[in-house]
This record gives structure tokens, sequence and C-alpha cells, in this order.
């Protein structure tokens, strides 16, 4: 199935090609590359103002998740009745937000990218972070999924920390 990379703003350069790998690899190790996924690469204005309509946050972030399916428990995959239904979902990232953190603390942008995407990812298998026993199983998803794309990869990407993961839910 189909992995849409769309790049919807023109403030930050954008590897496309590297994140679709990225994301493919993740989808593979998750048994999920026949769902559709949508990626949606946004400024800061236009995250605000999705982030304001649906989840009332009148502020920039980093990721914001809308899953297709209700997922009753995390990491468990959806089974779809019919065709049109073997979709993940569509992640939005705040491009602009995340290469001014990368900025600030000094971290590298392409990585972090990555990092993000796969938050949103997880949060579009049933995965939250709104108590810390969720913030834990959320975490160790992350890190299975990073740690298979860096064996492919040979890159070192790693979790967004926990304190990260508990003061922004998604």
């Amino acid at each position: 199935m189909s992995l849409i990379v769309r790049n919807a703003q023109r403030l930050v350069p954008l590897r496309r090609a590297l994140l679709r790998h990225h994301l493919e690899a993740a989808r593979s190790f998750l048994n999920v590359q026949n769902f559709d996924l949508g990626v949606i690469c946004v400024n800061n204005k236009r995250i605000q103002q999705i982030n304001r309509l649906y989840r009332e946050q009148d502020s920039a972030t980093d990721v914001l998740s809308f899953p297709f399916h209700e997922v009753p428990h995390p990491g468990v995959v959806p089974i779809p009745q019919f065709r049109d239904e073997y979709n993940l979902g569509d992640i939005y990232l705040g491009i602009e937000f995340i290469y001014q953190q990368c900025h600030e603390n000094q971290e590298d942008y392409s990585n972090i990218l990555t990092v993000t995407a796969i938050h949103g990812l997880c949060h579009l298998l049933g995965y939250k972070h709104n108590s810390t026993e969720k913030c834990k199983q959320m975490y160790e998803k992350e890190n299975d999924i990073l740690t298979a794309i860096n064996r492919l990869t040979g890159t070192n990407l790693k979790p967004l920390t926990t304190k990260q993961l508990e003061s922004q839910p998604h």
C-alpha cells in the first residue's frame, strides 16, 4: 500500500526520500506495510491551526496523529473489513517547529525528524503517553522500531526522552 510524504511547507529543507526510507523500514518491522499512511509536513502556522482545531491547544507542536482506526489496545494491528479500510491514518509533522527545536538543542534535524515521525506512527497504532505506564510502553515500542531502523540503515536513532513524551501529549 502507499506511503505518501507530502511537503506542504517551504521554510525548511526536507529530505523526503530519507524520511520515506525510514518509515518504510518501520512499516515493515511493524508488519503494517499493507496499510496506507499519509505524512504531511507543515509549517508552524498550519500545525498551530490544526492543534487549535483538534486539541484546543493554540500553539505549534512537533507532531499530530490522526488514526483511521480506533485501536483497542496499543500495538494491535486493525483487521479491516473492506479494502478501503487498509489505512493507518495521517501524521502531521511540524517541520518548522522540529527544526527550531533541533537548532536550539543542537540535535541532528534529519534524525529527530525520523524519530518524531515514528512517534506519530506509534500514536496511530494506539500508543499513548498520558500516564507513566503508557509512556514507558510507548517509549519501548519506539525504541524497538528505531533499533530495527538503525540495524538496516547504520544510523543511531534514539526515542524521544520520557520527559519529552510526558510534557507533550499528542
